[in-house]
């Protein structure tokens, strides 16, 4: 796991000043104590990481689930009973990880998701810019169109044009100003460039700024537009941000409805995640889906001991590791250490952070993810393509991230459906002589009730007096449906004068008395 430790590191560090804020705001987002969101990210790098078959993934709390939460805290009664909902989740996690149930991710169009990683970087680049300009009024972590604060995507950033920080702004600009150069241009150079990463070089230097420009009305950062990392006084108030679950409240029913909601939506953001960073990791390496499934349960059975959030492999850090280079778990791990470390031994150092800088961090990985060459690629692939891509994209930027899978998603089975009903069969006219038609019509290999419409429409259009050859040799799979339908048109067959020859492998039938009959005994073959 170590092999690539000069790899890894680095993309750890760049991974860590991803998570900070990311944790921090979506505990506020969610309605949580802030360092429930950080003990989700270091239970999702450390633990997580260690048991997760995914090698590049990174897990922590996921924007997805901050409006689950938020509700569920005030259904339930207070956030420990929530905790009790979370430890629930992650078990139910465990049992879909042994059923099985991570083959779904299999079945997720390729649009579909790319179009989620697109959609994600247009989001990342829109949240961030208020940010970017010193306006801070909505967490980090909100990813949702309709935000928390009661303000929408646009609306806020229209915002922030009103209230831009001087201060703020420039250090933004200096720091991806140096992102570009470092990635552009001084990794190309020497070795050393690789080794010390760009975000870090950007973090220390916005520290420097806003120390040496406290106080500066006019160019200072005000505390608002700094990392905000609970300080503990000791041991014994370090101690304190934990919370623990409350078990007298497992027997409320609206616990389990709120567990199975966590277990269900966590485990399909995970899924989804694990598809897209696989088809980002540059060694196209595959993640085994129910072995994840598994690791993310025993996550979030431990952060809900412990007063975490709940916890899913999320695409916006995992995405952050893969552009900086990171080629292992040990990534995921070590980041997770770095988040434990330095909320106990550098809290303060933490708190100087400017989020100015932290966004601009962000603008480089969100448009990595969206780059506008993907959206020519896309379309040059097809509108079968283009347009599930698209209502992906536009569905994230303009809802949610589950929202516009689920409308992609959609849009990709119809497309599905209309591929299904092209290519059930492939029609010949061979003779029109006499005034006699002789047609043959060959069966695919797969032949299901989503064809039906084609063939019954072909069938129903077949003129008096015709003569089909129904070749069926290829087809390994067809649907008792469509079998159902052929018992049917011979009866209208008859009266129309229609004569149906079957060619199939185990001979050749004119007009058999019974359909159903016939491919019943046709012999199975092997897949």
């Amino acid at each position: 796991m170590f092999k690539y430790i000069k790899n890894d590191l680095p993309a750890s560090i760049v991974v860590f000043f991803v998570a900070l804020p990311l944790c921090l705001g979506i505990a506020l987002a969610s309605g949580a104590p802030l360092f429930s969101g950080l003990i989700a990210g270091i239970i999702g790098g450390i633990v997580v990481g260690a048991l997760s078959g995914s090698h590049i993934g990174v897990s922590g709390p996921a924007a997805g689930l901050a409006a689950i939460v938020l509700t569920a805290i005030g259904t339930l009664g207070g956030y420990q009973n929530f905790l009790v909902a979370v430890v629930l989740g992650g078990i139910i996690q465990l049992i879909f990880g042994f059923l099985k149930a991570g083959i779904i991710a299999y079945y997720f169009p390729s649009s579909v998701i790319k179009g989620m990683l697109t959609g994600i970087g247009i989001i990342i680049i829109l949240k961030q810019i208020p940010h970017f300009f010193g306006y801070d009024s909505d967490p980090e972590g909100d990813w949702a169109f309709f935000q928390v604060d009661g303000e929408n995507t646009f609306s806020e950033i229209i915002n922030s044009i009103n209230f831009i920080s001087p201060g703020a702004t420039l250090i933004a600009v200096v720091a991806l100003a140096i992102l570009i150069l470092w990635g552009q241009v001084l990794t190309k150079k020497s070795k050393i460039f690789e080794l010390i990463q760009g975000p870090l070089v950007a973090v220390v230097i916005g520290i420097v700024y806003y120390s040496f420009t406290q106080g500066n009305g006019t160019w200072g950062i005000s505390s608002d537009h700094l990392v905000k990392v609970p300080v503990p006084d000791s041991f014994e108030s370090f101690m304190g941000f934990f919370s623990f679950p409350n078990f007298s409240a497992i027997s409320n029913p609206e616990v389990w409805v709120t567990a199975f909601t966590i277990a269900l939506v966590a485990s399909l953001e995970t899924l989804l995640c694990v598809e897209a960073t696989d088809k980002l990791d540059p060694e196209k390496r595959t993640t085994p889906t129910n072995r994840e499934l598994r690791a993310q349960g025993v996550g979030n059975m431990l952060s809900g001991l412990v007063g975490g959030l709940p916890v899913t492999q999320v695409i916006v850090r995992s995405s952050a590791n893969i552009q900086s280079g990171g080629k292992t778990k040990a990534s995921a791990i070590i980041h997770g250490f770095f988040l434990l470390g330095s909320v106990i031994l550098i809290p303060t150092l933490l708190n100087m952070i400017p989020l100015s800088v932290l966004a601009a961090i962000l603008f480089i990985v969100g448009y990595k993810l969206a780059k506008p060459s993907l959206f020519k690629t896309m379309y040059q692939s097809g509108w079968k393509q283009f347009v599930p891509f698209m209502v992906t994209v536009v569905g994230i930027v303009f809802t949610d991230l589950l929202v516009g899978i689920s409308l992609g998603l959609g849009v990709g089975i119809v497309v599905v459906l209309i591929k299904s009903y092209q290519n059930s069969h492939f029609l010949h006219i061979e003779d029109k002589s006499n005034g006699a038609h002789k047609i043959k019509m060959t069966l695919a290999e797969e032949v299901t009730f989503f064809n039906k419409g084609a063939i019954l429409k072909e069938l129903d259009s077949l003129p008096e007096n015709s003569y089909l050859e129904l070749d069926v040799r290829k087809t390994r799979f067809l649907d008792n449906d469509i079998v159902e339908i052929l018992e049917d048109f011979s009866s209208k067959a008859k009266s129309r004068n229609i004569d149906i020859k079957i060619i199939s492998e185990k001979g050749e039938v004119e007009n058999p008395d019974s359909y159903i009959e016939f491919f019943n005994l046709r012999p199975k073959k092997s897949a």
